[in-house]
C-alpha cells in the first residue's frame, strides 16, 4: 500500500480560529479526518503531522525521503523563507520521491511577500488556492 505524509507548517495547527476568513473555520481534526477518509477510498496510507518547528519538518522530510515516501507539503509562512527547509525538499525529489507543495489560499492573491516560495522549485507540483480541497487534489494525484 502506498504511503503519503502529510506535513503542515507554522501556525496550521491554529486552523479553524484563525483568520477564519482566509483558511476556514475547519480545524486541523477536520482537514485530517477529511484526508484519511480520502485515503481509505483511494487505498492509501496517510500521516499527518503538523509542527511550528522548521527543524521537525526537516526530520520528517529526511525519514521521508529515506523511505522513498511521497510528501503533501504545507509549509505555512516557511514557504517564503525557509532555505533550509527547501534543501530537504530538493534532496527529497532528487531521490525519486515526489513532494507536493499545497497552500489552502492563494498565495499570490495576497501580500506582496506570500508571492515568492522557495519550496516551489523543488517540488513535484504546487496547488493553492482551493481550500482543503488543495490537498485532496495532491492526494489524488500522488495515489495515482
Amino acid at each position: 500500500m502506498k504511503s503519503v505524509l502529510v506535513l503542515n507548517g507554522p501556525n496550521l495547527g491554529r486552523l479553524g480560529s484563525r483568520e477564519p476568513e482566509i483558511y476556514g473555520d475547519l480545524n486541523l481534526e477536520a482537514l485530517t479526518k477529511q484526508l484519511e477518509s480520502l485515503a481509505t477510498e483511494l487505498s492509501v496510507k496517510i500521516s499527518v503531522m503538523q509542527s511550528d518547528s522548521e527543524s521537525v519538518l526537516m526530520a520528517a522530510i529526511h525519514d521521508a525521503t529515506d523511505k522513498g515516501t511521497d510528501i503533501i507539503l504545507n509549509p505555512a509562512a516557511f514557504t517564503h523563507y525557509s532555505y533550509a527547509l527547501a534543501d530537504a525538499c530538493k534532496a527529497h525529489t532528487a531521490s525519486g520521491a515526489k513532494l507536493i507543495e499545497v497552500h489552502i489560499s492563494n498565495p499570490h492573491a495576497r501580500e506582496e511577500f506570500r508571492h515568492k516560495s522557495v519550496i516551489s522549485a523543488s517540488a513535484s507540483g504546487v496547488i493553492a488556492g482551493f481550500g482543503f480541497d488543495s490537498y485532496k487534489l495532491a492526494l489524488r494525484q500522488l495515489a495515482g
